[in-house]
């Protein structure tokens, strides 16, 4: 099992940056396949980003691809998201997830989710 704490949200104008992270804890870090979600109020949570356990695979939602990086370091048991050229529709708390199983891009392929952090941009 493996628990999740994110970190790094706040207010930021449009077109600035801000970079969230995620530290787990308990066992196995490096095997887990991670995700960022993020969920709008009045909305659906909908996914952002995801990395596999190895780094060799990652996916981005096509509404954050060439503007948000994911990246892990699984010495320091940490995930990140920078996210740059933020605009006002990128509002949400943003969430953090974690699996065993294969890399996935939908709510159900993660068993593991910390608590979240807001990220609001204004105009």
């Amino acid at each position: 099992q493996v628990q999740l704490v994110e970190s790094g949200g706040g207010l930021v104008q449009a077109g600035g940056s801000l970079r969230l992270s995620c530290a787990a804890s308990g066992r196995a870090f490096s095997g887990y396949n991670m995700a960022w979600f993020r969920q709008a109020p009045g909305k659906e949570r909908e996914f952002v980003a995801a990395i596999s356990w190895s780094v060799r695979t990652t996916y981005y939602a096509d509404s954050v691809k060439g503007r948000f990086t994911i990246s892990r370091d699984n010495a320091k048991n940490t995930v990140s998201l920078q996210m740059n050229s933020l605009k006002p529709e990128d509002t949400a708390v943003y969430y953090c997830a974690a699996d065993l199983r294969g890399i996935a891009r939908t709510r159900s392929g993660y068993n593991y989710w910390g608590q979240g952090t807001q990220v609001t941009v204004s105009s």
